[in-house]
């Protein structure tokens, strides 16, 4: 399975303290705006998003479909073939993509820990 880019999405409680601390780790910001309380930062190859005030925890992140520069990729798993395929393994889904869209879609999973696992496909 191709699941594509991999970030983790923190929940902070100061988006200006935590954009400092990144910054401090050498990332830089990619993506996102403090006036919409996240921010995407980057260092290399690893991604952190940060986001005040959206979510309780911290949730991993995969983007079918995208690079970790967020471009496309010419080759890759539908998140709808990647949902298939995890509840034909007997994995319980949280959310749902609809089956019969096509294009952007998500769904999540909890791991064995009650970490969250959002699929989030961008094109």
């Amino acid at each position: 399975m191709k699941l594509g880019a991999f970030s983790i999405s923190l929940a902070v409680k100061d988006l200006q303290v935590s954009k400092t601390f990144y910054e401090k780790m050498g990332f830089t910001v990619f993506a996102g705006e403090m006036e919409r309380n996240y921010l995407i930062m980057k260092n290399g190859n690893a991604l952190v998003g940060l986001f005040q005030g959206m979510f309780e925890n911290n949730i991993l992140t995969f983007n079918p479909g995208w690079d970790e520069n967020a471009q496309p990729l010419q080759s890759f798993d539908d998140v709808r073939d990647i949902q298939k395929k995890l509840k034909k393994s007997g994995v319980t889904l949280t959310s749902e993509a609809d089956e019969t869209t096509t294009g952007p879609a998500s769904f999540i999973v909890m791991d064995p820990d009650g970490n969250a696992i959002l699929i989030d496909q961008h094109v």
